[in-house]
């Protein structure tokens, strides 16, 4: 009935959507590589590094934690997500084991 207000489209040739559709899937591919390559790879590796670093704590490591503060751990349980970690002579604090940074050399403390 509302034939007369829609012009009907007529296809002008086929056969170029196979060709497309190829392309697409290859271009998908190709993101999901890039992906891979450029974010979840080395994240994985980079979470996987600090999970060896906090497995490898023990006492007397001196370590810095996320907020920069520096200190010598004085006491470590493995059943348990934190750690005391004394920062000055007699002040000792606790802290998760997931804010350690980086673990310092021995005798970095005392050039400071």
């Amino acid at each position: 009935m509302l034939d007369f207000f829609i012009s009907p489209a007529m296809a002008e040739g086929g056969g170029g959507a196979a060709g497309g559709g190829i392309a697409q899937i290859v271009m998908l591919v190709g993101f999901v590589l890039i992906f891979y390559f450029l974010l979840w790879r080395p994240q994985a590796k980079r979470a996987k590094q600090h999970k060896q670093l906090i497995a490898g704590l023990s006492k007397g490591d001196e370590i810095v934690i996320g907020g920069g503060l520096m200190g010598r751990v004085t006491n470590v349980s493995d059943d348990s997500d934190f750690l005391v970690m004394e920062i000055a002579e007699g002040t000792e604090v606790s802290v998760q084991k997931n804010a350690v940074a980086a673990v310092l050399p021995k005798g970095t403390l005392k050039s400071i």
